[in-house]
């Protein structure tokens, strides 16, 4: 019985989806089989034959873990529906969900050579113009609204006229802007931080990916960890937020999961959180990545709570879109300790995509941006404004995405992604489509080098 015959008895142990062969990247019907604690893709390609890889490990439970939603097309298509997803992206109307994020790569050169890039940056000097840049706004605003945006690349840091290209996106309407960045510029040259800041940015993605430089050597290709420091130094000057990106790989840094959250509160209020995105296998990957080469967010769940010896629960943190991606939100007490902020819509039944959308917008805005210093001589002044106010000081996010990638690509997530990539054509790219490649490296959107 083939995967097609399979998917024609859906049972509690599987359901089926869709998925690409990551060989010729052919679309192929993949089935979601549950073993025990295990959770695995199981496709078939007719040319190439059958691929499975490990989709969930552990607890919270697969069957438990979900965000059911309401599809809602985007307010503008720049695509017709002609090839079936993930070909016709733009969005196109099959998609399900409106932007909640929107990332703009206002240049591919890069001062870092790093073992894992989704953009696989290099050093090319062909960056967009501001005009270009202005219609790739304007494309965002058609289509979704004056959404959050992330200013991406390669290193957009490299770019002298970032300022202008903030300036020019809070001018369109855009109230969040957010720099994605591996903190080398931050770290060098403080008075680009400033004028960073009078352009109007509002957070820092900052690459993070421990607190032992033997890490750093692994990944990034040189010891970076005083570096990163200083970068957030330099936001704190300036009262931008910052929130910390680990890419974790199994063997490298998974072990510094509570290292990197402790590092991150002892950085509160400068640090507004720790954002876990486990890898993903783009580029070329010439062998099929096997079980131990990856992570899954349960893993990641339980070894949050394990290496902060609980005090950070895993119950406290939550589906935030469906399987994608898990968030839990917390405030600083003064004994050091967190108390969990408790979120109860995700289990209040179906949701609109594009409400579920605006508030993941209205949320990283708010946490992910620099918080207030506090005016109040006396942090135990019991007045309903110092109260508000620490709140909003002393909040904490922890959360996790994992992206996708060929060997583990489903359609149906796909369809769901509301974090979306401008293409040099000004289309709106859900994330993992954009940045997939077959095995050989091939992408079917990214430009290839």
């Amino acid at each position: 019985m083939d995967i097609m015959d399979k998917c024609l008895i859906t049972t509690a142990e599987s359901s089926c989806t869709e998925s690409l062969c990551p060989e010729c990247l052919q679309r192929i019907p993949a089935q979601r089989v549950v073993q025990g604690e295990k959770v695995y893709m199981v496709k078939q390609c007719p040319e190439h034959g059958e691929y499975r890889t490990l989709l969930w490990r552990g607890n919270p439970q697969w069957d438990l873990w979900v965000r059911p939603t309401i599809p809602t097309p985007p307010k503008e298509c720049f695509t017709k529906v002609e090839k079936g997803c993930p070909f016709d992206c733009g969005l196109c109307e099959d998609h399900y969900k409106t932007t909640c994020t929107a990332l703009i790569e206002v240049t591919q050169r890069c001062n870092l050579n790093c073992r894992f890039c989704f953009a696989n940056a290099g050093t090319e000097l062909d960056e967009p113009s501001l005009a270009v840049i202005e219609g790739w706004y304007k494309n965002v605003l058609a289509a979704s609204g004056p959404v959050n945006i992330q200013l991406s690349g390669g290193e957009p840091t490299l770019r002298n006229d970032l300022p202008a290209i903030l300036e020019m996106g809070r001018t369109l309407g855009f109230n969040f802007i957010q720099l994605n960045t591996n903190g080398l510029r931050l770290a060098e040259d403080p008075g680009f931080v400033g004028r960073l800041k009078e352009a109007g940015l509002s957070s820092v993605f900052l690459q993070f990916d421990g607190t032992e430089d033997s890490i750093y050597q692994a990944i990034r290709g040189r010891r970076l960890f005083e570096v990163k420091a200083k970068a957030i130094e330099n936001c704190a000057q300036h009262g931008i937020g910052v929130v910390l990106v680990p890419t974790l790989i199994p063997g490298i840094n998974t072990h510094n999961i509570g290292g990197i959250i402790k590092f991150a509160l002892e950085n509160l209020p400068a640090v507004r959180g720790v954002h876990f995105q486990p890898v993903s296998y783009f580029g070329r990957i010439p062998k099929e990545p096997l079980d131990q080469d990856r992570i899954t967010l349960p893993e990641v769940i339980q070894a949050i709570e394990e290496q902060t010896d609980g005090l950070i629960k895993a119950a406290n943190l939550k589906p935030h879109n469906g399987r994608c991606s898990f968030s839990g939100n917390f405030t600083r007490q003064q004994d050091g300790s967190l108390k969990a902020i408790i979120n109860n819509s995700c289990c209040a039944g179906p949701e609109r995509a594009d409400e579920l959308a605006r508030k993941t917008r209205t949320f990283v805005a708010r946490q992910w941006s620099g918080a207030e210093k506090l005016t109040i001589e006396s942090p135990v002044n019991n007045s309903w404004d110092n109260l508000i106010q620490q709140l909003k000081t002393y909040a904490f996010s922890i959360s996790g995405m994992a992206f996708q990638d060929v060997w583990n690509l489903d359609i149906d997530r796909l369809k769901n992604c509301c974090i979306h990539v401008v293409s040099p054509e000004g289309k709106l790219i859900p994330f993992c489509a954009y940045n997939l490649t077959d095995k050989f490296g091939h992408s079917i959107y990214r430009r290839e080098r």
